[in-house]
């Protein structure tokens, strides 16, 4: 920070150029230093979870019990030990205790409240950008994680942390999830009739990985305040557009560094279901996690996911289509 502060304004050359193929710029954002005053609670909280100043975080309400609890039963099989249940009701804060599952109850916050006790999946995803501010505010990288997700093996084995986000995406191959070169045909333009366009599926919002910075601040700070102004936005479609959308007159864009994880470890349940369980190489792959993101009948596949993955059933997937009916 202080860096790009002395560079500011002025033309002076700071550095010199290397040789040919040689130069490569900063490639990770600085940390923050942490402010445990806007929240001692969580603090506290998170010193007792976190492990190297990182943890898994979900939020949850007593309509999505049932799959909380495979959730976090899959979390303790594989023995990752640092992760946080947000309850957002009464009754998920009681089944956590029972449970012996570590969870965090905000202080009382009546827009948030209502929309965490009654909201349905897409409201109570929107809470998030709001909720992980503080979690970044106190120095706690955290793996934000949507419910309809079955852990495999311990995430933070397979994190990059160079970038401010990394993000698991919902694209189902190489070229769709790391993006490629669209050409967009208009015969109408004769010889200029080909237009290539630069195209890239979008990153999931139910499972990414943020660090304290100050791009993943105003990430948050940016999604929440649209989706605020916007109640009819879907914050996936919101996130996307903050995290891609370049400079352009009358509006700034974001300066973040982002990566797309890869998607056969961070996968998709279009990837398993279109792709994976057909083809004899992939299926002796062992995921991190499997999102069931494209899929309604989530508790179902969940399950067949347990059964395929962890109990080596080989026909757990077969009688499931691989969309939706």
């Amino acid at each position: 920070m202080k860096l790009q502060l002395a560079g500011q304004g002025k033309d002076k050359v700071l550095y010199k150029a290397g040789p040919f193929g040689t130069v490569k710029a900063l490639r990770t954002n600085p940390t923050f230093t942490p402010d445990e005053s806007i929240n001692p609670r969580l603090a506290k909280i998170l010193q007792q979870v976190a492990i190297k100043k990182e943890l898994i975080v979900a939020l949850a309400n007593s309509n999505v019990r049932d799959m909380l609890e495979m959730w976090f039963t899959n979390i303790k099989r594989v023995g990752i030990p640092n992760y946080l249940v947000v309850a957002l009701d009464d009754s998920t804060e009681t089944f956590c205790q029972s449970k012996d599952v570590p969870f965090y109850r905000r202080d009382p916050d009546e827009g948030i409240d209502s929309i965490g006790k009654a909201g349905g999946n897409h409201a109570v995803s929107g809470l998030k950008f709001r909720i992980l501010r503080e979690f970044l505010q106190l120095g706690y990288s955290v793996l934000l994680s949507d419910i309809d997700i079955i852990f495999f093996q311990n995430p933070f084995d397979y994190l990059y942390r160079d970038s401010d986000v990394e993000s698991m995406s919902d694209g189902h191959n190489n070229l769709t999830a790391y993006g490629y070169n669209d050409v967009f045909d208009e015969p109408s333009m004769g010889w200029a009739r080909y237009a290539h366009t630069m195209r890239i599926w979008v990153y999931n919002s139910g499972f990414f990985f943020i660090r304290p910075t100050i791009p993943s601040i105003e990430l948050l700070d940016r999604v929440a305040g649209r989706l605020s102004r916007e109640p009819k936005s879907w914050d996936q479609a919101v996130f996307n557009e903050e995290l891609f959308f370049p400079s352009h007159p009358g509006y700034e864009g974001l300066h973040v560094a982002k990566r797309t994880m890869d998607i056969y470890l961070f996968m998709n349940s279009k990837v398993l279901f279109k792709t994976v369980r057909k083809d004899a190489q992939l299926r002796k792959l062992k995921p991190v996690i499997v999102h069931l993101n494209y899929h309604p009948d989530k508790s179902d596949r969940m399950k067949a996911v347990v059964e395929f993955y962890v109990n080596g059933k080989q026909n757990a997937l077969e009688h499931f289509p691989d969309g939706s009916e």
